[in-house]
């Protein structure tokens, strides 16, 4: 596992949760969690991105399946808002610390608020971005809830 340490495999590290990596090579023009699930030959349902949004001007982050489009209205009901779009690039990869494309729920430089899709719940485990481009953490999805204080809704659509 060497060369393969972020801030996300440490913090799993530090808190001694199971977890297994997955490493996969990313083709150039492809979207990351479509291609991470068929490189890595899993169910798209079970292998979940990070997007971050602005809900009532304060960023905060959803984790849907990458089969799913994330529902703007259902994230921002799910923490008491408003209105809800996605983030700039620039001020997601500011606040998280991560570059797009290997945004990670865990280990994030500002603790933002994070939604994970109920979805996740009906896997022993999921996957989502360990932190790079090309990287995976499989972990159980309460682990995944445990360690980013998330609040657990229905915030995926088109699944």
């Amino acid at each position: 596992m060497a060369g393969q340490g972020t801030p996300a495999t440490a913090l799993l590290a530090r808190q001694k949760v199971a977890h297994r990596i997955h490493s996969y090579t990313h083709g150039a023009g492809q979207a990351y969690g479509p291609e991470a699930a068929e490189l890595l030959g899993l169910d798209p349902a079970r292998v979940f991105k990070t997007l971050v949004t602005e809900v009532d001007g304060k960023l905060t982050v959803g984790v849907v399946p990458v089969s799913a489009t994330l529902d703007l209205k259902a994230i921002a009901a799910a923490v008491g808002g408003k209105r809800a779009r996605m983030a700039e690039v620039a001020a997601a990869e500011r606040a998280t610390g991560y570059v797009a494309g290997g945004i990670s729920p865990l280990g994030q430089r500002k603790r933002l608020p994070v939604v994970v899709d109920a979805s996740a719940t009906g896997f022993d485990t999921v996957f989502c971005s360990a932190g790079r481009r090309g990287l995976e953490v499989e972990l159980a999805p309460a682990e995944l809830v445990r360690l980013t204080a998330a609040t657990v809704a229905p915030i995926a659509a088109g699944t």
